[in-house]
């Protein structure tokens, strides 16, 4: 039985973001995050949901979309874990992405401290990997992520989107574009 997507636009600065969930008989659970420019993969049915429908009158949907727009505007926003839809992730990536929600706003973590903080030192590129592949980007902060020279990585909405989510939490950048490291986390 196909499984019925729901969708609801956010705006950014960047563009406009989706949050795509399903209904369960416990909870709607968000399925992915789309940044701008991305589509739901061909073969997943989706529904576009008006913010004013009754689907979305009283859902935790609607608060999360309203905790994005506080984050796009500048305000410290606390993501909630029990709305996204971990299970669905292999459970390296789940270990990764758990770790990474624990990085506070104005913060960054290499890659490398990331998988010694997971028991598995020399596993940056593993994580790296799992944090390409973040489903949840935003609630699961992967752009706080960086190479341990500095240098951003990468970052699915690309670089420049990166650079401007560390700089709207408070992280400062050199003249050659390197992340002043001044609050490392693990």
């Amino acid at each position: 039985m196909e499984t019925l997507l729901y969708s609801i636009s956010v705006p950014s600065p960047f563009g406009a973001l989706s949050i795509v969930w399903r209904e369960t008989p416990e909870r709607p659970m968000v399925h992915r995050i789309l940044l701008p420019g991305e589509r739901i993969p061909a073969g997943e049915a989706l529904q576009t949901a008006d913010a004013d429908t009754s689907l979305l009158a009283r859902s935790p949907i609607r608060t999360l979309a309203e905790q994005m727009r506080s984050y796009f505007r500048g305000e410290p926003v606390d993501f909630p874990l029990s709305l996204i839809d971990l299970q669905q992730c292999p459970e390296f990536q789940r270990r990764v992405l758990l770790a990474e929600h624990k990085i506070p706003r104005g913060w960054v973590s290499t890659y490398g401290r990331i998988s010694r903080s997971l028991g598995i030192p020399g596993a940056a590129r593993a994580v790296g990997t799992a944090l390409a592949h973040n489903p949840f980007p935003i609630i699961i902060p992967c752009h706080r992520a960086i190479r341990s020279n500095g240098e951003l990585g990468g970052f699915r909405g690309g670089l420049e989107m990166k650079r401007a989510l560390l700089e709207l939490e408070g992280v400062e950048f050199s003249t050659t574009g390197k992340v002043l490291i001044k609050r490392l986390y693990y």
